[in-house]
């Protein structure tokens, strides 16, 4: 469940942070983790990347699909490789403060589908989808109803 599930009426889109769209039960691995493992959470969950953390949760980077992808394509198998050997790193993140219009900015010009939400200490709060911020912005234009109607 994301918070802005729970909006009542009309809001302002552009007030919503990360932290109202974000999807906090989240699927992570370390970085040791196979790409055989990654490919089977990504499939399983249904999701296309999955954020690498350290030991403190703060993540160093992400293994999308593509990534999986493009190991398999270049003849290699999925478990001789880690997901250290394979993630986009640095790990491009928003905190939970940030703006809708600045998270939908970051999506937009890094072509990216899901993004990590790291809290105040930089550790993994949650990830934000497209989808995500799309299904907010109907929430948001929801007219109020009020209770003795």
């Amino acid at each position: 469940m994301r918070r802005v599930d729970y909006l009542v009426g009309e809001t302002d889109f552009n007030a919503l942070t990360a932290a109202q769209f974000m999807q906090e039960d989240v699927v992570y691995f370390s970085k040791a983790v196979s790409g055989e493992k990654l490919a089977a959470a990504i499939t399983t969950g249904g999701f296309g990347s999955i954020p690498i953390v350290d030991e403190e949760l703060k993540p160093i980077g992400i293994v999308s699909e593509y990534d999986l992808l493009r190991v398999i394509r270049m003849g290699n198998a999925l478990n001789k490789v880690s997901a250290e050997e394979i993630m986009a790193k640095p790990a491009v993140t928003v905190s939970v403060e940030t703006k809708a219009g600045e998270v939908m900015k970051v999506l937009e010009n890094l072509h990216l589908i899901r993004l990590p939400v790291v809290d105040q200490d930089g550790k993994l709060a949650g990830v934000v989808a497209r989808r995500d911020l799309l299904q907010g912005y109907l929430q948001s234009q929801v007219p109020a109803k009020v209770w003795w109607m």
